[in-house]
């Protein structure tokens, strides 16, 4: 065979392994993967032979026309002829992972979040999550322009995500500009109580939108910190010359985390709208959502990757690139919050786990830097759209503390049931979407800046090892990524629209009176 020949040979293999991936007309066949049941029994047993028995179970799954079209015990079907199989014996096969809180190309303290709809999106994928929502900011106030921009942005999306819209004034069109949204497939808005003269909205502010989620059927997020108090801790942080990194955790110590969180609780239970707490980061925080559950409300405590796995020490590293990077807010907290935190979630103090990707490369970061700049202007942020399977799986299953079905609950059914696609996400039956990941337990990795696939040039996880690893991530159907390689298309991406009045939070409503029994 001539170089030349041999050459078009295996071009000819490529691009057929490509046009395999990249084809929606070929059926796929997962053979002989572990998966397992997220019903309350499963997710609230701790880990134990007997439960993995019980929840536990091999499954082949046929894939067609982007959904799963057959969910059987092994033997009772087989693979079409021309079909794509993967073997995942020995692995488990999970439902894809939800991510809700993202911030994909944000406009935020004068820099603009490297990661846009593309790059952001193909890190999720590389690690098993094919479904984020991410939070649209308005412009000028109006949420309805900003609904806008933002569809703009996600036009080269590569997989289906959704869009929370923040609340960052109110006036007296806003109620209707919310209804418009919700009618658009947005169900969930954002109220700050941090930021103060930018995104922070007052306590009537929030209580009016408040009330329009309650009678909308709509989700009321909420950033809990006392936006005044951080102020005058930052004033009182450069008055003692402390203008590095570790002036912004000492600004905003947790009490002001654990007081905004509770003064919200309440604001809730006045209106009576269920509340979801984004990025529970302090014990203050997570006790108050605790006690509120406790008391029969409905409210959702969510954490982040970085708050279970990460503690406050590296802020004060004296490399200002290093210590930059881990900047965030509320800020990551000590090692004593963090223990906890990653305690409460094992246990159900909190519902899910998210990460709040919002991703300023150490460029971008050095705007904070003494001596021309100071903490109060060094963007926010951290990654984790890529990690979060990854160390969700080290910290919490290999670490002992949950099972696999209550890691396959935080990750994504909850959020699934939270924001109203479930079962369509976050399950793996007949009439799901054909979203997936393939995890093998046995694969370990190391977490580096250098091999991942988030556009930022640092990552806070850096040289974690990790236990267990996404071999192949398949969304609406298609494999799009697999030995290490993505096969993803610039616009093929979905908007998946989020009905109101969710079963799961308005459990009450006359539309849910028939499903309310099988959440």
């Amino acid at each position: 065979m001539s170089r030349s020949t041999g050459f078009l040979l295996l071009v000819g293999i490529a691009c057929a392994h490509a046009a395999i991936h990249h084809s929606h007309d070929n059926d796929l066949f997962i053979k002989g993967g572990t998966t397992v049941s997220t019903s309350d029994e499963c997710i609230s047993l701790l880990p134990s032979l007997e439960q993995a028995g019980h929840c536990e179970g091999v499954r082949d799954i046929l894939i067609q026309g982007g959904k799963i079209t057959k969910f059987e015990k092994p033997g009772v079907i087989e693979a079409p002829e021309g079909a794509y199989v993967i073997d995942a014996s020995g692995k488990y096969v999970f439902p894809g992972g939800i991510d809700p809180h993202t911030h994909l190309e944000m406009p935020f303290m004068g820099q603009q979040a490297c990661d846009d709809f593309q790059s952001g999106q193909e890190a999720a994928l590389a690690g098993g999550t094919t479904f984020h929502i991410d939070f649209a900011l308005p412009v000028n106030g109006d949420i309805l322009a900003g609904h806008e921009m933002y569809k703009e942005k996600a036009a080269k999306s590569v997989m289906d995500y959704g869009f929370h819209m923040a609340i960052t004034t109110w006036n007296d069109k806003m109620g209707a500009d919310m209804k418009t949204l919700a009618d658009r497939g947005i169900n969930s808005f954002k109220f700050f109580l941090a930021y103060k003269g930018a995104l922070m909205v007052t306590d009537e502010q929030f209580i009016a939108g408040m009330q329009v989620c309650k009678d909308e059927g709509l989700v009321a997020m909420v950033h809990a910190e006392n936006g005044d108090a951080v102020a005058v801790g930052q004033k009182r942080m450069i008055d003692a010359g402390i203008t590095g990194p570790e002036g912004h955790p000492l600004s905003r110590p947790a009490i002001l985390e654990g007081e905004a969180t509770g003064r919200a609780i309440r604001l809730a239970n006045f209106t009576g709208a269920p509340l979801y707490v984004v990025h529970v980061m302090s014990i203050d925080a997570m006790e108050e959502v605790e006690r509120a559950r406790e008391r029969g409300m409905n409210v959702i405590g969510e954490t982040v990757a970085s708050a279970i796995t990460q503690e406050e020490s590296k802020v004060w590293d004296p490399d200002f690139k290093i210590a930059a990077q881990y900047v965030m807010s509320p800020p990551i907290r000590s090692a004593e919050h963090r223990d906890k935190v990653k305690a409460g979630l094992a246990t159900g103090k909190l519902q899910l786990i998210a990460t709040d990707h919002a991703v300023f490369n150490s460029t971008q970061k050095e705007a904070g830097k003494p001596p021309k700049g100071d903490f109060r202007v060094l963007p926010n942020g951290v990654n984790g759209i890529e990690e979060r399977i990854h160390v969700t799986w080290s910290t919490m299953v290999n670490g002992g503390m949950i099972s696999p079905s209550r890691f396959v609950s935080i990750t994504s059914t909850e959020a699934a049931k939270i924001f109203n696609v479930y079962p369509q996400k976050g399950h793996l039956d007949v009439g799901s979407d054909a979203d997936m990941y393939i995890l093998d337990p046995a694969i370990d990795h190391t977490i580096k800046a250098s091999s991942h696939h988030s556009r930022m040039d640092t990552n806070i996880y850096e040289d974690m090892e990790v236990h267990g690893k996404v071999t192949t991530t398949i969304s609406q159907g298609k494999v799009v990524w697999e030995n290490d390689k993505l096969f993803t298309t610039r616009g093929a991406g979905r908007f998946v629209p989020m009905e109101p009045f969710g079963p799961y939070l308005f459990p009450d409503h006359a539309s849910n009176k028939a499903v309310k029994d099988e959440l």
